[in-house]
């Protein structure tokens, strides 16, 4: 066969090609809110862990978050994937979307948490003694002084956060959810033929990724402007 008649074998004959385009909308359907949530979760996390971290309370919320880190950051993400979706709602009617959100989520709220946490610790103290002098509490000064700074620190850091998140979600057909992978891996299975399929899958995971390496580039150069 030639290139175009191969092509047209993998992609268009049975309108195969909406398997790959159902597949990246759910992919990206999955990234966007999984990143959502791993942000919000991450957040609440850090702000734990850095008040212990600079006051010396909430030593039990500080514990558990400590345990949630080492739990996620110590098992394999497609291990998460497969509690969640067999044993967590095992039992419950719920849309696989969903599950994939949430275990990807509970994944990244990890090493979010981390990577704020890290943007905070790097703030001098001296911003938090002169913020407590203007008479702020310390719950102000956080606000107003250290997280804006901090959150500044590590956007790079968060945009690479959800381009890897991006790139895990290719798992999700673990639990029989129609994601750019299952779907190149459903013509695989009709065609017979593996190097088209797949080829397509990795082509438009690297342009997804280039597009965002492009903004967080972007992002990085306007910050290093921002602090002349």
């Amino acid at each position: 066969m030639t290139f175009m008649e191969k092509f047209q074998f993998n992609f268009l004959e049975n309108s195969r090609w909406q398997f790959m385009v159902t597949g990246l909308k759910n992919t990206l359907l999955i990234s966007v809110f999984a990143v959502i949530l791993g942000v919000a979760l991450g957040f609440l996390i850090a702000i734990v862990r850095s008040f212990h971290d600079k006051t010396g309370k909430l030593k039990i919320l500080n514990f558990l978050c400590r345990v949630y880190l080492t739990v996620i950051r110590g098992t394999p993400a497609m291990v998460q994937l497969l509690i969640v979706y067999y044993v967590i709602f095992a039992s419950v009617n719920i849309d696989k979307l969903l599950v994939a959100v949430i275990a990807f989520g509970l994944n990244s709220a990890a090493y979010v948490a981390e990577i704020i946490r890290s943007g905070i610790m790097s703030i001098d103290e001296g911003q938090t003694e002169a913020g407590r002098s203007l008479g702020l509490s310390f719950t102000q000064t956080m606000r107003l002084i250290i997280l804006p700074q901090a959150l500044k620190n590590v956007l790079p850091a968060l945009g690479n956060e959800f381009i890897v998140l991006l790139k895990e979600t290719s798992i999700s057909g673990y639990i029989g959810l129609m994601d750019l992978t299952r779907g190149g891996d459903i013509i695989r299975s009709q065609t017979y033929e593996a190097l088209f399929p797949l080829l397509a899958v990795a082509t438009i995971y690297l342009l997804i990724v280039c597009f965002l390496s492009y903004l967080v580039d972007r992002l990085e150069r306007r910050l290093r402007v921002s602090e002349r």
